[in-house]
C-alpha cells in the first residue's frame, strides 16, 4: 500500500502499470473517493499508466485536523475552516507533489473534476511536473465565477431526518446526478453508494475540504497557464454552473472547451464513453 508521510500526514495512492510513463493523475472533487475516476481507470490502463491519490481526509489519506475540531458545533468548525486554518488548494496541491515524488513520477498529465480541478490549477501554476491539464466541472474562483447554488450547497451537507447512511448519501447526491440516470441505473448507483462508504471522506474532512474550495481563487493567474489544457463541462450542471467552464475556457490561453450536452455534475460517470473519447484524443496530442 504506497503512502507518503507530507506535513505530519500520511497520504495514500495507487499506481496502475507504474513502468508506463508518464502517468495520467486523477484528483477527484470535494469529499469524494478514487472510486469516481473508475471510468476513465479503466478507459486509459490500457495505454497510460494511472495515479490516483486520496486527497487528506479521503479514503486511507489521514486527515490530519486538530483532534479538538469534531467536537465543535458544525457552525463554528465551518468558521475555523473558512477563516482560520481548514484545508487549502495550495495544501492539497502540495501533497499532490509530495505523493508524486514519493512515486518518482518526473512529469505527469493532470486530471481534475470539481475541486479535483481547482487542486489541478493550483498545481499547474505552482510546480513543474505536469505536461498537460484537464479540468472537468471546475472553476478559477473570483468574483467572475458562478458559486454553488445555496439550495445545493445546503442540499450537499444535509443530513435528512431518520435517514441512514446510504439515504443521505443518495440524498446528498441528488444535484450531482442526473435524475433519468439515478432512475434507470440502481444497479450503478447501488455501486457508488458501496464505494462511498468505502472511500469518501468522512464529515469533518469533508466540510474542511469544501472551505478549500471556498476559498479558491486563481481567477488573476490562469492567464499564465501555459500548458496544453482541456476543459469539459456540462450543460446542465447543478453545483457548479456551466458558466465556469466558459470563463475557464476565456481565460486559459489556447485552451480546448467542449461542453457535455445534457452533462451533470458528474458527467464523467453518466457520460463516461464521450469524456473518455475527449480524454483519450486529448492525451495522445499533448
Amino acid at each position: 500500500m504506497p503512502t507518503v508521510q507530507h506535513d505530519g500526514v500520511r497520504l495514500y495512492y495507487e499506481y496502475d502499470d507504474a513502468e508506463s510513463t508518464p502517468p495520467v493523475v486523477f484528483i477527484q472533487g470535494l469529499g469524494v473517493g478514487r472510486w469516481s475516476w473508475h471510468w476513465q481507470r479503466e478507459a486509459l490502463s490500457d495505454m497510460y499508466g494511472v495515479l490516483l491519490p486520496d486527497n487528506r481526509g479521503n479514503g486511507n489519506s489521514e486527515a490530519g485536523l486538530p483532534p479538538l475540531i469534531p467536537r465543535l458545533p458544525r457552525a463554528l468548525r465551518l468558521l475555523f475552516f473558512t477563516k482560520v486554518a481548514g484545508y487549502s488548494t495550495e495544501g492539497l496541491a502540495a501533497d499532490i507533489e509530495a505523493i508524486l515524488a514519493n512515486a518518482g513520477v518526473e512529469r505527469a498529465h493532470i486530471v481534475g473534476a470539481s475541486l479535483g480541478g481547482m487542486i489541478a490549477q493550483q498545481y499547474a501554476l505552482d510546480y513543474d511536473r505536469a505536461l498537460s491539464l484537464s479540468l472537468f466541472c471546475t472553476t478559477h474562483g473570483g468574483d467572475e465565477a458562478v458559486p454553488i447554488p445555496d439550495d445545493t450547497l445546503e442540499q450537499m451537507f444535509d443530513v435528512p431526518e431518520g435517514a441512514d447512511q446510504r439515504e443521505t448519501i443518495r440524498h446528498r447526491m441528488g444535484p450531482a446526478i442526473n435524475d433519468e440516470f439515478e432512475s434507470t441505473n440502481p444497479d450503478v448507483m447501488d455501486q457508488i453508494i458501496d464505494w462511498r462508504l468505502e472511500q469518501d471522506a468522512g464529515e469533518v474532512a469533508r466540510e474542511s475540504q469544501g472551505a478549500a474550495g471556498a476559498n479558491f481563487d486563481a481567477s488573476d493567474r490562469v492567464g499564465d497557464i501555459t500548458l496544453p489544457t482541456l476543459i469539459l463541462h456540462g450543460t446542465d450542471d447543478r453545483v457548479l454552473p456551466v458558466k465556469n467552464g466558459d470563463l475557464l475556457a476565456e481565460n486559459i490561453p489556447h485552451a480546448q472547451y467542449e461542453r457535455i450536452e445534457g452533462g451533470s455534475h458528474l458527467f464523467m460517470i453518466e457520460d463516461s464513453e464521450e469524456v473518455n473519447g475527449y480524454l483519450r484524443e486529448f492525451l495522445a496530442d499533448a
